[in-house]
C-alpha cells in the first residue's frame, strides 16, 4: 500500500443490521427506534445509529485492506447527514500518510448515500502487525 491508494466497499443498512444493533447494544433511544417521533423531529424517518457505520468502518479495516495483520490505532467519524433503513452506502478510504518507522498508516474515509450525500467522514489509523 502506498499514499494515494484509494480502496471502495458497499455496505446496506438492512434491517438485519439494524436490529442486530438494537439486540447487542440495547440503543433504544426513540430518535432511532419510533418513526413518528423521528418525524417530528425533522427527521424522514428512524435515524439509524451513528455507530453502526463504525462497525462498517471496522469491518472494512480488518477485512476489505489488502493488508489483514492490522490493529486500529485511531478512528475519527464526523456524522454530517442522518442514515435510514435501506441506505445503500459506498465507503472510500484513501490513505494520506505512511509511518514507515513505526509501521502505521493513515486514512481519510468518507460514507456517501445512494443520493450522493456525504453522510459521515474523518480519519483511521492503522498499525501492521508483525
Amino acid at each position: 500500500m502506498k499514499e494515494g491508494d484509494k480502496f471502495t466497499q458497499t455496505f446496506l443498512v438492512s434491517n438485519k443490521v439494524y436490529e442486530g444493533f438494537i439486540d447487542l447494544f440495547k440503543d433504544q433511544n426513540p430518535l432511532h427506534t419510533q418513526e413518528q417521533y423521528s418525524i417530528v423531529k425533522g427527521f424522514e424517518g428512524r435515524v439509524i445509529h451513528g455507530n453502526i457505520l463504525n462497525g462498517f468502518l471496522s469491518y472494512f479495516i480488518g477485512e476489505c485492506l489488502p493488508q489483514k495483520n492490522v490493529i486500529i490505532h485511531t478512528q475519527e467519524i464526523e456524522f454530517k447527514k442522518p442514515v435510514y433503513l435501506n441506505d445503500d452506502l459506498v465507503l472510500t478510504a484513501e490513505i494520506t500518510r505512511i509511518f514507515e518507522s513505526v509501521k502505521a498508516i493513515e486514512f481519510k474515509y468518507k460514507f456517501i448515500n445512494s443520493a450522493s450525500n456525504v453522510v459521515a467522514k474523518g480519519n483511521f489509523q492503522i498499525g501492521i502487525l508483525k
